[in-house]
Order: C-alpha cells, then structure tokens, then sequence
C-alpha cells in the first residue's frame, strides 16, 4: 500500500492521507461494481488494501444517502478536495499500477466490466 501511496501523491501530485483514503474508496467501489474476480486479484496484489476499504466505508450515513455508483465514488472522492482532474489523474495512476501487478488483460477486464471507468483508463 506504501508503494501505491507514494506513487499516486508523486504523479498525481496529491497528499499522501488523501491518497490513502483514495484507494479505499475506488478499490470498493471496483469491489462492489467490477469483475469480481479481477478486482479480488487485484486487492489481493496490495498489502493494506483491505484496511484501506474498511476504512473508506466509515463514511457513516452521508456515504449510504449518496447511493451507489460511479456518481457516488465522484462525490466522495470531491469530498476529499479533489477536482476532476485530480480524480482522473487518481484513476489513471491507479490503473497504471494495477497493470504493473496483475497485467493489462486482468486490468482491462475491470475497466470493461465496470460500468462508467473506461472513461477513466
């Protein structure tokens, strides 16, 4: 996870608390929305992952108001202080590090099999 971190608050140039809360949130998202199988392959490739979202879901009775969905992550994500930009840079990173540890087909399966990301890749 301290790999992951460090890259997204590099790259995508955003502090490492917001980077950490971050991976939470999209990771359980893909988590509930993705291939099942990809995105289990995928958590399983970063050490903190399930801490990161089980962290993310402590986001009490707004998180539960605001539904589901790619719209619902956007939300959260904003919430954090990140712009749009800033979310696609995020995805773009995460995305490129997912590729690194479990391949461009397993990555692409979940960017195809989650409704709204590929607008992210």
């Amino acid at each position: 996870m301290d790999e992951l971190i460090g890259r997204l608050a590099t790259n995508a140039s955003i502090d490492s608390a917001v980077a950490e809360k971050t991976v939470g949130i999209i990771l359980g998202f893909l988590r509930s929305e993705g291939p099942s199988d990809s995105v289990q392959a995928l958590i399983d490739h970063i050490p903190g992952a399930e801490g990161a979202i089980e962290a993310s879901r402590s986001g009490g009775g707004l998180s539960r108001l605001m539904g589901g969905g790619l719209m619902a992550v956007g939300t959260r994500l904003m919430g954090l202080g990140l712009g749009m930009s800033d979310i696609q840079n995020v995805a773009r990173e995460l995305f490129r590090y997912g590729r690194d540890k479990i391949g461009a087909d397993q990555m692409g399966k979940i960017i195809a099999g989650t409704p709204g990301l590929s607008q992210f890749a």
